[in-house]
């Protein structure tokens, strides 16, 4: 298990911004694809208190991954998960890893834990001498969305770097929910509807 803290600065983008930006950056044939499958339980108790809990999938394999707010940015505790151990998640809610078990404990979960859908993403993504650029495509539930993210170790210094770098190519700010944010929310609305 490792943690680390994410600091990112995101926007959402249309897809001629994103389409130029991986021009730009020469990243047409550098997109790879990941999907994220959401857990939570019934009555969202991990959204409830800002936390998000996935499973990504790359081609390289698979992590479980637990985000929570912290200071600045997210606490992110990630956990290799195999084959076997991701059906039993999917299937039962059952986590192996005590690690992060102990680190969901403090949630304190009433319910257990269920697979709520995926995201697929075409991911883009270059170091810059001022963070990590990810741009993404991520389809989910009948949606497709653009965004641009930028990752950075010191958050005064990224802010400023993200917001000349979108200035630099005439794009507008447009304030990104997280991904998974995205997704429950049109879950919940498809739900209510």
């Amino acid at each position: 298990m490792t943690q680390e803290v994410e600091i990112e600065f995101k926007s959402m983008l249309t897809k001629d911004e994103y389409e130029t930006l991986l021009e730009s950056y020469q990243l047409s044939d550098q997109v790879k694809w990941q999907a994220n499958d959401y857990f939570d339980t019934p009555t969202f108790e991990l959204r409830s208190q800002g936390a998000a809990l996935r499973i990504r999938e790359k081609k390289s394999g698979q992590v479980l991954t637990l985000k929570q707010p912290h200071d600045v940015g997210l606490l992110e505790t990630h956990a290799p998960i195999d084959e076997k151990a991701a059906e039993n998640l999917f299937k039962y809610g059952i986590i192996h890893d005590e690690q992060m078990k102990q680190a969901l404990a403090t949630f304190n979960l009433t319910g257990p834990l269920e697979h709520l859908g995926r995201l697929e993403t075409k991911r883009a993504e270059i170091e810059t001498s001022d963070g990590l650029l990810v741009l993404d495509e991520s389809h989910y539930l009948e949606i497709c969305d653009y965004e641009i993210e930028f990752e950075v170790t010191d958050e005064t210094a990224g802010r400023i770097a993200f917001e000349k770098l979108l200035s630099s190519h005439n794009i507008p700010l447009r304030p990104a929910k997280n991904k998974i944010v995205r997704f429950m929310e049109e879950k919940m609305g498809r739900s209510e509807g």
